[in-house]
């Protein structure tokens, strides 16, 4: 077995949204902060929150000043400290739906899913049905493992919602915890294949750099000079699309040693060559010829896609690998984008 990592997104249980990170802060406003309404001066002091999120808080009475609330969504902001108070997520249990999975594996221990693009992993604050915990519901009944929490059974790693590929799930605790073990020793076989706006230099190579919370954005991660965790991804470019000179995007197959959240993403865009769609890292426009391709194709999310998921059955010592193709969009972008 190739030691290999767990994946871009397969983030760790204590990353989660900063949004709903229980807590108290404390925020000073002064000078030039105290003109306009005081949820947007909270939000832009706290950028971890959005202006809806302090909206929600400040109508629960969870924001005050001198000790007393403010309720009041339209109040204009004044100097001095407030104090907002962040309650910890209730962990709804979850309802089993009747949504369609494409099973590549199934046994007694665990099942090998193939999640599709729009799927988040489990539910989360505002995202709560349609996720492949509750699916799993539907299709296993009471099986699942309990070790992930009530929100989360039988989730041992996550993708992002927005990318598609293999995705395995633990059926009883003793798949669980073995599972687990292999995916933090790194001994889980795992490939990605991305489509980026242009290619990455060299054609192959080793992208290192610790990944953490941007200090400018908490919302996302970021190459990180002190802090953060190590981060280790192999790439190869296996095709270009455009002039040989200056390809215009290129298809990347890349391989972990280490699974942080978004690493790929993150670790592709410092190359220069972020993957085509991605809202967050994809800065800077693709070619018009590239645009093109993927409005045809449907891409509405970032083209990334767990190809490849190779590990041993935690449980019967069986050798298990599993390839999931380019799904619709992606084989569609492929198509356009190698007539350019």
């Amino acid at each position: 077995m190739n030691a290999t990592a767990s994946g871009d997104a397969d983030e760790p249980l204590d990353d989660e949204d900063p949004e709903h990170q229980p807590g108290l802060r404390i925020v000073t406003l002064g000078g030039e902060e105290v003109t306009g309404r005081l949820d947007r001066a909270l939000a832009d002091k706290l950028p971890e929150l959005s202006r809806a999120r302090v909206q929600a808080l400040m109508s629960k009475g969870m924001v005050s000043r001198d000790g007393a609330p403010m309720r009041d969504l339209s109040v204009k902001a004044q100097a001095g400290d407030y104090t907002i108070l962040i309650p910890a997520p209730t962990a709804a249990e979850p309802v089993a739906e009747n949504i369609p999975l494409v099973v590549l594996f199934e046994d007694e221990h665990l099942i090998v899913v193939d999640k599709p693009a729009g799927m988040a992993a489990h539910p989360a604050p505002g995202n709560e049905s349609g996720t492949l915990v509750n699916a799993l519901l539907h299709h296993c009944g009471d099986s699942l493992s309990g070790v992930g929490g009530v929100a989360r059974p039988g989730i041992v790693h996550r993708l992002d919602k927005d990318t598609s590929g293999v995705l395995v799930a633990a059926k009883n605790d003793v798949a669980h915890r073995g599972l687990s073990t292999l995916f933090a020793a790194h001994d889980i076989d795992r490939a990605y294949v991305a489509f980026t706006r242009g290619a990455p230099s060299p054609v192959r190579g080793v992208i290192e750099g610790r990944i953490g919370r941007s200090p400018h954005d908490r919302k996302k991660m970021a190459l990180l000079k002190s802090g953060g965790r190590e981060a280790i991804t192999g790439y190869r470019v296996e095709r270009t699309f455009g002039p040989a000179g200056r390809p215009l995007a290129a298809r990347v197959s890349c391989r972990l040693e280490t699974g942080r959240t978004h690493q790929i993403r993150v670790h592709l865009a410092s190359k220069g060559a972020p993957c085509l769609g991605d809202p967050v890292y994809g800065s800077g426009q693709p070619s018009a010829a590239v645009r093109g391709a993927m409005e045809q194709a449907g891409l509405h999310r970032q083209a990334l896609h767990a190809a490849i998921l190779g590990f041993r059955h935690p449980v019967t010592g069986e050798t298990l690998s599993f390839e999931s193709p380019l799904p619709a969009d992606l084989a569609a972008l492929e198509a356009l984008l190698s007539a350019l």
